[in-house]
C-alpha cells in the first residue's frame, strides 16, 4: 500500500475529472465533425484537389524524413567519434535549441538565409548565377523540416551510440578494425534498432506540419492536409470539405502511430564494467568528422543568428510602444500560463492513478481508469490540434462570433497539445519517487498536504518545472488553433507575427520573432541542456 485512504479517494476523483475533461473536449469536437459529415457527405468531395493535398502531405513528409535521418547518421557518428572536438558540448546543446523554438520564428530565420534577399542567394549572385533560389514551395518546406528534425534525429542517434559499452571500442582497436568494419559490426546494429522509431517520429511530425507549410508553402501546389483544413474554414468557409479533410488527417495520424508502435522495441544493452568511453577509431578521421560537425553547426546556427541580427536591426523602441504588441504579449502569456497549469493538473492523475491501480487496494473501476488514462493522455496525437479546433469552430459558430470563445478553447487545446510531453517527463520521476518514499511516508503517517509539501514537492520540483516550462513554450509558439479562431479582438504573438509577415512588414516581424524566440528559449533551454530529448517534445516542425 503506497497511498492513504483519503489520498486514494482524491486520486479517483481527480482521475475521473481528467478522464472526463479530455474525452469530453476531444469527443465533442469529433462528434460535431461526424454530424457535419453525414451519410455519404464526403463522396462528392473526394476530388482531385484532396487527392493532390494528400499526396503532397505524404511526399513532403517522406522527403523530409529521408533527408533528416540520412543526414543525422554521419552527424551522430562524427560527434560520437570526436569526443574531444572543441566546443562539442555546446554543439550538442545547440542541437536542442530548435526543440524550444516556435516554428514561425524558425521559418523567418530560414527565409533570412534562403529567401530571395537571403544569404544563399547573395552568394549565388556573387558566383554569377542569376536565377535566385526560391525558399517557397517544397524546397523551403524541406529546409525548414530538416532544420527542426535533423538535430532531433542526431540527438537520438548519438544517445544510442553513447550507450555502446566502452569494451566494444577497446576490443575493436585491439583487433585492428577499420572504419567499415566498425560501422558494420558495432555501430550499424545499434543504429538499425533505433532508426525505424526515429524515422516514424520525424515522419509524423512532418505529416502533421501546419505552421511551416502555411508560411513557406507558397500556394495551393504545396499544401498539406492541416493547411487545407485551415483554408477550407477561413477562406472558403466550406465545412463539409474541412470535415472530410479532418477525418483524412485522423486516418493518416492513426496509421503513423500504429506503424511507430511496431518499432517500439527497446534497444538491447551490452554488458559493461562502466569504463569511460574512448573512441580509438576517430583518430584518423578528425578532418572529415570535423567538416561534418562544422557543416551541421552552420546549418543549425545560421537561421538562429539571422533571426537575432534581423530582430536587433528592427525598430525595437517603436515596437515596444505598440499597444497591439502589448495586448498580444499579455494574451499569449495568460493563455500559455493557464494552459501549462491545466496540462499539469490533467497530467498528475494520468501519472498517479495507474500506480494506484497496480496496488492491491484498487477496485475494478480504478483498474479500468488506470488503463484508460495513459491512452487518453496521448489522444491529441491521434486527433491533431487543428482537427479538434475545427470541430470546436463548428460547434461555437452556432452561438455567434467564435472569437469570443477563442481564448478558452485555445487554452484547453494547448494544454492537451503539451500533455504527452508533460506525462513523459513526470511519469518516470514520479515512479522513482514513489518507490523510494511512499511506504516510508505512509508508515510515518505523513499524508495529504503534509506529504505534498515536505516530501513530494522538494523531490519533484525539477521535473515539475521542466514540464511546466515546456508546456508554456509550446503554447506560446502555437499558431494552429489560433489560426482557426483568429479574430480581430483575439491576437497572440504568433498570430501577430504571421500577420506582419503576410503584410510584408518584415522589420516588425523580425522584432516580434526575436521577442517570441527569446521568451521560448528562456523557458526551455535551461532544462533541455541537461535532459535527453523525448518523443513527445513536440515542435511544430
Amino acid at each position: 500500500m503506497i497511498f492513504a485512504r483519503t489520498e486514494r479517494r482524491t486520486l479517483r476523483v481527480a482521475g475521473g475529472l481528467a478522464l472526463g475533461t479530455v474525452l469530453a473536449f476531444v469527443g465533442a469536437a469529433t462528434a460535431v465533425l461526424l454530424a457535419h459529415a453525414g451519410p455519404g457527405a464526403g463522396a462528392p468531395l473526394l476530388d482531385a484537389y484532396i487527392g493532390r493535398v494528400a499526396r503532397f502531405t505524404l511526399l513532403q513528409a517522406t522527403l523530409s524524413t529521408l533527408l533528416s535521418v540520412l543526414l543525422a547518421i554521419p552527424v551522430a557518428r562524427a560527434l560520437a567519434r570526436q569526443r574531444d572536438f572543441p566546443g562539442r558540448v555546446w554543439i550538442i546543446r545547440l542541437s536542442v535549441v530548435p526543440l524550444g523554438l516556435p516554428a514561425l520564428v524558425a521559418a523567418l530565420g530560414v527565409i533570412e538565409i534562403w529567401g530571395r534577399q537571403g544569404v544563399v542567394n547573395d552568394l549565388l549572385g556573387l558566383a554569377g548565377l542569376q536565377s535566385p533560389f526560391s525558399v517557397y514551395g517544397l524546397a523551403g518546406i524541406l529546409i525548414a523540416h530538416v532544420f527542426f528534425n535533423l538535430p532531433l534525429a542526431a540527438r537520438f542517434l548519438l544517445a544510442a551510440l553513447d550507450r555502446i559499452p566502452a569494451e566494444y571500442w577497446l576490443t575493436s582497436a585491439n583487433l585492428g578494425m577499420g572504419g567499415g568494419a566498425v560501422f558494420r559490426l558495432i555501430e550499424w546494429p545499434v543504429i538499425r534498432r533505433v532508426l525505424p522509431g526515429i524515422a516514424g517520429l520525424v515522419f509524423m511530425l512532418c505529416a502533421t506540419s501546419f505552421t511551416i507549410v502555411l508560411t513557406l508553402g507558397g500556394g495551393p501546389a504545396a499544401t498539406t492536409i492541416e493547411v487545407a483544413i485551415y483554408q477550407a474554414l477561413r477562406f472558403d468557409f466550406d465545412p463539409e470539405r474541412a470535415v472530410l479533410l479532418a477525418f483524412l488527417q485522423i486516418l493518416v495520424t492513426a496509421s503513423l502511430l500504429w506503424l511507430i508502435s511496431l518499432f517500439g522495441r527497446p534497444p538491447e544493452e551490452g554488458m559493461t564494467a562502466g569504463r569511460a568511453i574512448r573512441r580509438f577509431d576517430g583518430r584518423g578521421r578528425r578532418l572529415p568528422d570535423g567538416l561534418v560537425i562544422l557543416l551541421f553547426t552552420l546549418f543549425t546556427a545560421a537561421p538562429l543568428a539571422a533571426t537575432l541580427v534581423s530582430g536587433l536591426s528592427a525598430d525595437l523602441v517603436r515596437l515596444a510602444l505598440d499597444p497591439l504588441l502589448h495586448r498580444a504579449l499579455l494574451t499569449s502569456l495568460a493563455i500559455s500560463f493557464a494552459s501549462a497549469c491545466l496540462s499539469l493538473a490533467i497530467a498528475l492523475p494520468i501519472v498517479l492513478v495507474p500506480r494506484l491501480a497496480e496496488t492491491g487496494e484498487a477496485g475494478i473501476a480504478t483498474r479500468l481508469m488506470g488503463r484508460a488514462l495513459p491512452a487518453v493522455g496521448s489522444l491529441i496525437l491521434l486527433v491533431p490540434p487543428v482537427v479538434v479546433a475545427t470541430g470546436w469552430f463548428l460547434v461555437l459558430r452556432t452561438f455567434g462570433e467564435t472569437g469570443r470563445f477563442a481564448p478558452a478553447v485555445v487554452t484547453v487545446l494547448n494544454a492537451l497539445m503539451a500533455l504527452p510531453f508533460v506525462v513523459r517527463v513526470l511519469e518516470p520521476a514520479y515512479r522513482t519517487h514513489l518507490a523510494r518514499t511512499a511506504r516510508l511516508a505512509l508508515s510515518l503517517g505523513v499524508t495529504g498536504l503534509h506529504r505534498l509539501r515536505w516530501i513530494d514537492l522538494p523531490a519533484l520540483k525539477k521535473p515539475l518545472l521542466t514540464a511546466f516550462a515546456f508546456a508554456m513554450a509550446l503554447s506560446l509558439g502555437d499558431l494552429g488553433a489560433v489560426a482557426i479562431f483568429g479574430a480581430e479582438g483575439f491576437v497572440t504573438l504568433p498570430w501577430l507575427l504571421f500577420s506582419r509577415m503576410a503584410s510584408y512588414r518584415t522589420a516588425d516581424a523580425a522584432g516580434i520573432a526575436l521577442l517570441l524566440g527569446v521568451i521560448c528559449l528562456l523557458l526551455t533551454l535551461p532544462s533541455t541542456t541537461a535532459e535527453r530529448p523525448t518523443e513527445s517534445q513536440s515542435a511544430d516542425a
